[in-house]
């Protein structure tokens, strides 16, 4: 039985200047998705599948292929901008991806099981993947239209160098109600978190649950996700960087009935390098958490699953 963790990794990292997913951040040399996949592992993940580009995956393979193939089944996906569901058309100019639901939608034809996706760039905390790997493999397997997300405290998850996304949830219950998405979301000088968007300002909750992109899904999404991506590139196919977000899908998934959403909400810690500057945090935090023996001082070395 297979446990499948979609890693999205084909970002363009425009803020933070460059491909943060294959920064250096651990003493050995570790990327940040290095510490989720750890994790992941240990939380009985077996599959990985990566979404990157064609343009970087000689040196992503050069990257990881040797540190995991030994330790879990390892799969491709590629999220281009041509590799689209069929009968749309695209401005041939556009160079910013479609968004995290095309980027999640490209895994559909190496996943056919229920599947957990978490960001490259972001750290999640082990208790996360503990509690999405007991997800999969019962509720999900049952369930074939409820779905999990891994929700965290909005204040938990800013960055002090620049706005930030985030999909501010309403829940009930433990049951997601609503996801919308905040793309503008920074700390005023009174220290209020507010989100600036469309000449509007918002006040927002610091204990608001926040999706940090940590879903699980089942094989159905990827159906769904084909007929949002039709209907979306019909109307901004020409543009140049509007995109579709896996929350504005749930959402609209939620309000038509079509599925529910547990949430599981962590108390785990939560960081991740959006901007440049972030990086020196997200090191500090790391060196933490080995010191607190969390993780061995090289992640790879002498490798072990829990017993």
């Amino acid at each position: 039985m297979k446990t499948i963790l979609l890693v999205l990794a084909a970002g363009l990292g425009s803020r933070y200047g460059g491909m943060k997913q294959l920064d250096h951040l651990g003493p050995d040399g570790e990327t940040l998705m290095e510490y989720s996949i750890y994790d992941a592992l240990q939380a009985g993940f077996n599959k990985i599948v990566f979404v990157i580009r064609h343009d970087f995956e000689e040196d992503f393979k050069k990257m990881f292929i040797h540190k995991l193939e030994d330790k879990a089944e390892i799969a491709f996906a590629y999220q281009e901008m041509d590799n689209l569901p069929p009968h749309n058309d695209f401005d041939g100019n556009r160079y910013k991806p479609w968004g995290t639901a095309h980027a999640i939608w490209v895994a559909h034809d190496v996943i056919r099981e229920p599947f957990a996706v978490i960001n490259a760039d972001d750290f999640y905390g082990r208790a996360s993947f503990a509690a999405m790997a007991n997800f999969l493999q019962n509720q999900a397997r049952q369930q074939s239209n409820h779905y999990a997300m891994v929700g965290y405290k909005l204040q938990n998850t800013l960055s002090a160098h620049g706005s930030v996304a985030r999909g501010i949830c309403s829940t009930k219950n433990n049951i997601l109600e609503k996801v919308e998405e905040h793309t503008n979301i920074t700390t005023d000088v009174s220290g209020k978190i507010i989100n600036q968007e469309n000449g509007l300002i918002k006040t927002l909750s610091a204990d608001s649950i926040v999706s940090m992109n940590f879903w699980g899904f089942t094989h159905e999404i990827f159906q769904y996700l084909e007929e949002k991506l039709h209907n979306f590139l019909q109307y901004h196919g020409r543009d140049k960087k509007t995109e579709l977000f896996i929350p504005f899908v749930v959402d609209e998934l939620l309000q038509s009935g079509t599925i529910s959403v547990e949430i599981l909400e962590s108390d785990a810690p939560w960081f991740g390098v959006t901007y440049y500057e972030d990086k020196f945090y997200a090191i500090d935090r790391l060196r933490k958490l080995i010191e607190a023996s969390e993780y061995p001082q090289y992640l790879w070395d002498h490798y072990h699953f829990s017993d």
